[in-house]
């Protein structure tokens, strides 16, 4: 069964940070992108992907999320360079098809 559930880390160019939830990777990443997600996030222009977690199940997403915001910066900055040393948008080259770690190809044939 593929995961559900994403906790994301946006980033700004000045290194601002926003975590969050979705069910929809690809559509939030899209949301952020284009400064439609309204409060903090769109605020300081958090629109590049710079980390992601996958979750079968909704409440341990909902608590890794927690615990990532509960995380002082540098914590969070160690854990985004530990996968993602230099910062890059993990989102830029998204097309129209994408498949998570675990995603076979045959589940988005209808």
């Amino acid at each position: 069964m593929a995961a559900k559930f994403r906790v994301y880390i946006m980033a700004s160019s000045s290194g601002t940070l926003y975590i969050g939830i979705t069910s929809e990777l690809d559509v939030r990443v899209r949301q952020h992108k284009s400064l439609e997600i309204e409060g903090f996030a769109g605020k300081y222009h958090c629109t590049r992907l710079v980390y992601f977690e996958s979750f079968d199940n909704v409440l341990k997403a909902i608590s890794r999320e927690k615990q990532l915001k509960g995380w002082r910066r540098s914590k969070k900055i160690a854990l985004i360079e530990k996968v993602n040393p230099r910062w890059e948008d993990l989102a830029e080259k998204w097309g129209a098809e994408m498949l998570f770690p675990g995603e076979s190809i045959k589940e988005r044939i209808p």
